[in-house]
């Protein structure tokens, strides 16, 4: 089984429900998980690991707050994340010209680090989507073979 760090981005705590949902599917399929609500890159590890990205956009396309920080040193690592798997969850509102863009600029970061992305990016519109949670567990769901051919 597979070892996933999942890392949240939230302003007001609904992706963090979404981030929760994610690990439960998770866990009940056999995964470790290690939650992160404040990370730290330093202390994220990347040795044989899934990054679950699980972020929410905040203002004019930034990041939330609680991962800024997070996101300026994996930014400024001078190293490539070549053996880092990964995937986003990306919660937004299509009333903005901004919608999920701190996970397709999370995505875009990723890549140029030359993470390998598992899956191809889950937006969850909050205004289609009346239960962001099962929204996120039937992705996970939908995508447990892809995690299986990535170990």
């Amino acid at each position: 089984m597979a070892s996933f760090q999942i890392i949240v981005g939230s302003m007001l705590g609904g992706t963090e429900y979404v981030a929760e949902a994610a690990e439960e599917v998770l866990t009940e399929q056999g995964h470790t998980t290690k939650m992160h609500f404040q990370p730290n890159f330093s202390e994220i590890s990347q040795d044989d690991q899934i990054w679950l990205f699980c972020t929410s956009t905040h203002g004019a396309g930034d990041f939330p707050e609680n991962i800024e920080n997070f996101i300026h040193d994996l930014k400024n690592y001078d190293q490539n994340l070549e053996d880092l798997k990964f995937m986003i969850i990306a919660v937004g509102d299509t009333n903005y010209d901004t919608f999920c863009e701190s996970g397709k600029t999370l995505n875009n970061i990723m890549l140029d680090k030359k993470s390998k992305s598992i899956t191809d990016l889950f937006t969850i519109d909050m205004v289609t989507i009346d239960d962001p949670e099962v929204a996120a567990a039937n992705w996970i769901r939908s995508n447990l073979d892809r995690f299986n051919d990535h170990l």
